[in-house]
């Protein structure tokens, strides 16, 4: 069996990196980096930290309007595909690359895997949200994280191919975690204490992209009273530069982008979690820190009901009730999203379907 696997952003390096070392001992897996994160700190560092293989194509698309960078990696792709022909096509999650991927391979009538298959937050204005559900209609075979997934796929009528296999972000941090904590010294570095700050992070487009959204959150930021780190992404400098915006908070540390066992650490080791990320949302309810969500809705709504995480849109007021007032027990909360052995069960279903077709 040949996978080709095209990966393009940190979440999908993060997952990538068992299933692709699962796959490699049964079968052959041709990498594809799009490029779409394309800052060295936020790409190279963790195909290092993560030991995943070099890719074999690297499509070098870098930063582009949704329509522009979509249309490239697809034609890029394409031409990878009629190179390799490959069993499968293995996409993840939401981004550009995720779509163009699939689109790709279902042009050329290959089957798409799809990992983290049936995510929804029901709002059409998010490009994240067009590209999962875009991708799902396109797949033949659909990982899903939680129930919750599968029940999403079936009101739309997706039965056929679905399997709930855990999340492998689980996997991910259980295989992780450990070595970040001998190896990371970021606490060191930039000097906070285990337990005692907040770990900020703000990338989103909706919240970037609109001025007076970002603007609400710098203001929110600039009033914390509770020590704070945010790891600053490019994006985001570039659009507070845009607009005039600056952190002015002596609380708050920002610092440049960091890899992943570091961020894994710091994770592991805050107060709270501030953030817009959908990936992040779900590693702190994993390592059972309280989130605080800068968005108006998620796709991990078992945080939510949960109650380890809560919403405050781009409020600023809210922000900052949250973080000073917003707590977690995770005393009682259920592993919903599986047991960290999502990867054996991806690349099982893989091998037999191939092997029953």
């Amino acid at each position: 069996m040949k996978t080709v696997t095209i990966v393009g952003a940190r979440p999908q390096f993060i997952k990538a990196a068992p299933i692709s070392r699962s796959l490699r001992k049964q079968s052959k897996e041709i990498l594809v980096h799009s490029g779409q994160h394309y800052d060295q700190a936020m790409s190279d560092i963790f195909f290092k930290e993560l030991d995943i293989p070099t890719p074999d194509y690297h499509l070098g698309v870098g930063s582009k309007g949704h329509g522009a960078q979509t249309g490239e990696i697809l034609a890029q792709v394409e031409e990878v595909l009629f190179r390799e022909k490959p069993d499968w096509v293995l996409v993840y999650g939401d981004t550009n690359t995720t779509l163009a991927g699939a689109l790709a391979a279902a042009k050329l009538q290959i089957p798409v895997a799809h990992v983290e298959a049936g995510l929804r937050s029901f709002n059409r204005k998010m490009p994240e949200e067009v590209n999962r559900v875009l991708t799902d209609h396109m797949s033949t075979l659909l990982f899903c994280p939680t129930d919750t997934s599968v029940h999403h796929l079936a009101t739309e009528g997706i039965t056929q191919g679905v399997m709930q296999v855990g999340d492998v972000m689980v996997d991910a941090i259980r295989y992780n975690r450990l070595i970040a904590g001998e190896s990371s010294q970021i606490l060191e570095r930039i000097g906070l204490e285990k337990g005692s700050y907040v770990l900020i992070t703000l990338h989103r487009a909706e919240n970037t992209d609109d001025p007076k959204r970002l603007s609400a959150i710098v203001r929110a930021l600039n009033q914390l009273s509770v020590p704070s780190v945010l790891p600053l992404h490019p994006r985001t400098r570039g659009r507070m530069k845009e607009h005039g915006l600056t952190f002015n908070n002596p609380n708050l540390l920002v610092i440049e982008p960091i890899g992943y066992l570091d961020m894994l650490y710091l994770e592991s080791q805050a107060l709270k979690i501030l953030t817009d990320s959908g990936g992040v949302q779900k590693e702190a309810f994993i390592l059972e820190v309280p989130c605080i969500t800068m968005r108006d809705e998620t796709e991990w709504t078992e945080t939510i009901e949960q109650g380890a995480n809560c919403l405050t849109g781009a409020d600023e007021w809210r922000i900052i009730d949250s973080i000073e007032g917003f707590s977690a027990d995770f005393t009682h909360v259920p592993p919903v999203f599986g047991d960290g052995y999502a990867t054996d069960r991806i690349v099982d279903h893989l091998l037999n379907y191939m092997k029953v077709t």
